[in-house]
């Protein structure tokens, strides 16, 4: 099941990042509702634990996907039951080890999803007035919208504060071998596909004319057998050449680049 789950899901979900912010743990707790989907995540080796918070609406949209339905919220919340409370486990699961990638430039996470809270009273991992920061997340699964909110205790972040900063990720870009990845760069942007277009010339005929042409008509155009084509790549003239073929194909062969000042 957790083999085809984030397949599934993928389809129709879109994230975006809301907002971050420092606040204390209790103004988090504080404003928490219940029912409410709190997963406990260990953030191993890092010390504590991080919070992952998923609005109820969304985890019943998320059980009811998952069950065959169209993924519609229930028009009144009540508690999770078990069974509920076991599918869910086993999306945050995948969302848990998801973290393992943004997170490799600055520690080698092992995640693991400990437990899932329903009551934010039996969340109380730190003091109330500890700090933390909590990542705000948008997420929309088909038409129901919610927040997920990330929280991460100042605790678990204090060992590698110094590595979360731009400084720190701009002098790791320098440390890396240059060639190296101006290879794989390079490797990349060859594998890429660009539209190219010759314009053969141009031509104006009335609405009657147009609805009227048949196979074998002839339409003027503004240009010569002669003249060279203007060659766009995307919308941008980048070249002019002359036509001709190439086997059985059509072809053009450049006879100049233009370059932009």
């Amino acid at each position: 099941m957790s083999t085809n789950l984030p397949v599934y899901l993928s389809k129709a979900v879109q994230v975006d990042v809301m907002n971050s912010e420092a606040v204390t743990y209790s103004e988090f707790s504080n404003a928490l509702s219940n029912p409410v989907l709190l997963g406990i995540v260990n953030f191993s080796p890092l010390p504590g634990n991080v919070i992952m918070e998923l609005a109820a609406n969304l985890g019943f949209s998320m059980v009811d996907r998952m069950l065959g339905g169209p993924g519609k919220p229930l028009e009144k919340n009540r508690d999770f039951s078990e069974i509920e409370l076991l599918i869910i486990d086993r999306i945050m699961t995948v969302c848990v080890n998801l973290l393992r990638e943004p997170w490799k430039n600055v520690v080698d996470l092992n995640p693991r999803l400990e437990r899932i809270e329903t009551n934010s009273q039996f969340a109380q991992i730190i003091s109330p007035t500890e700090m933390i920061a909590i990542v705000t997340i948008n997420l929309k699964i088909g038409d129901v919208e919610g927040l997920m909110n990330v929280c991460l205790p100042y605790i678990t972040l204090e060992d590698v504060m110094e590595k979360l900063n731009t400084k720190y990720w701009f002098s790791s870009m320098q440390e890396s071998d240059d060639e190296d990845y101006s290879e794989v760069l390079e490797t990349l942007v060859n594998r890429v596909k660009v539209p190219i277009k010759a314009i053969l010339g141009n031509s104006s005929i009335n609405v009657n004319d147009f609805i009227n042409l048949q196979v074998g008509d002839i339409i003027r155009l503004n240009t010569k057998v002669d003249d060279e084509l203007d060659i766009y790549v995307g919308n941008i003239q980048k070249f002019t050449a002359l036509p001709g073929a190439s086997g059985d194909s059509y072809a053009v062969r450049v006879t100049s680049v233009i370059r932009e000042e």
